[in-house]
């Protein structure tokens, strides 16, 4: 998979440019602040429908400015059937800033909320669709909260990665969603003494039904995960799931009523990052936690180990390389570390950013994209 241009349109503090990418790897130079890490943010955003660092969507669009485009050509160079050729993909992600409007009721200003819409070949699509056109792996300083920070971050992570390559995990995960939802609204009427526990059964065999589909996805990645390495490290993703059951949720009837929150299910799934050497060398049967016990330096390693393995893993379930994305790689990892990265870059097209002249003269015949000129 290759991404040919890039056009974006009051994106951040970029008004109005045109990006073309090499086939092989791309360096984007430039001091901080002149929109290197925008650039992976817009491709990323035509990859997933959201930004990875944005609370709200209208954040994207330049001050000013009522509306952002971002744009881009993309080769999917598996080639569809009875055809000689690469297929050409054209997508677009069009956000509008909300409108702001006086409330009658309220008597004071409120905001409506914007519109945004995605395109392929010129046809919307809704985000359940639109997913998968644009397949890319990101790795960014970001990314250390994937071992560090709460589950619901890991969690996610499984769901964005499952949803890249699995158009049936994306309905299931939807499904799973709304049926949580629900479910909890109908435990609060029970507490209340407005329901009873039977209308608790259909929405019980969907969270059942769609739940299992989940757990049995992400029990396939994180093995297939556990089956790379890196070297010199000896690294373990413990998938920590919760079992929905009929007999897990009668366990907890009472709590959940109480609560009511549905209290099992791949909704309260963590996974938990391990390594077998500990900071003293310390060999450790289990594996040493590494949100606990590691360092920096060795959760960052965790991280870029999952990643790689993530590009595997799409390439494994769909015939494609996805594109890697790396935001400032070489200051978040040591020394012995940057030939991993060297020797995977050339493996799929690549755009990485840095702002360090020093980093650019370590690759040799690269497309650079110079920021701030």
């Amino acid at each position: 998979m290759i991404i040919k241009t890039l056009k974006l349109q009051n994106f951040r503090n970029i008004t109005k440019r045109e990006f073309s990418f090499s086939d092989g790897v791309t360096v984007i130079f430039g001091k901080n602040t002149t929109g290197k890490t925008n650039i992976l943010e817009a491709i990323y955003l035509l990859s997933t429908g959201k930004s990875f660092r944005a609370y709200r969507e209208e954040e994207m669009i330049q001050e000013g400015e009522e509306l952002v485009r971002v744009s881009a050509q993309v080769v999917t160079l598996v080639k569809p059937i009875n055809s000689v050729t690469p297929e050409k993909v054209d997508l677009e992600i069009v956000i509008v800033r909300p409108v702001g409007f006086t409330s009658p009721k309220a008597g004071h200003a409120l905001t409506a909320r914007g519109k945004k819409k995605l395109t392929v070949n010129g046809v919307s699509r809704q985000l359940y669709t639109y997913v998968g056109n644009l397949k890319a792996v990101m790795f960014g300083p970001w990314d250390l909260s994937l071992v560090t920070e709460s589950p619901s971050i890991r969690r996610r992570y499984l769901d964005f990665v499952l949803s890249l390559v699995d158009r049936e995990y994306r309905r299931s995960i939807l499904s799973y969603e709304k049926g949580i939802r629900q479910r909890n609204r109908v435990l609060e009427r029970i507490r209340e003494g407005l329901a009873t526990r039977s209308q608790l059964l259909f929405w019980d065999q969907l969270l059942i039904r769609e739940g299992n589909l989940i757990t049995q996805a992400r029990e396939r990645f994180i093995e297939f995960v556990n089956t790379t390495s890196l070297p010199e490290e000896e690294l373990k993703l413990e998938y920590d799931r919760s079992v929905i059951s009929e007999g897990r949720l009668e366990q907890y009837k009472e709590e959940e009523v109480m609560a009511a929150t549905t209290l099992v299910g791949p909704h309260r799934d963590d996974t938990v990052f391990r390594s077998r050497k500990g900071r003293t060398g310390r060999a450790s049967s289990t594996g040493w936690e590494l949100s606990k016990f590691g360092s920096r330096g060795e959760q960052r390693m965790a991280v870029l180990w999952v990643k790689l393995a993530e590009l595997d893993y799409i390439e494994k379930e769909t015939g494609e390389r996805p594109v890697l994305l790396l935001d400032d790689i070489f200051s978040e990892l040591d020394t012995e570390h940057h030939k991993i990265v060297l020797d995977t870059v050339s493996r799929q097209q690549t755009i990485l950013t840095t702002a360090e002249r020093r980093d650019v003269d370590k690759w040799e015949n690269v497309d650079i994209v110079e920021l701030g000129l």
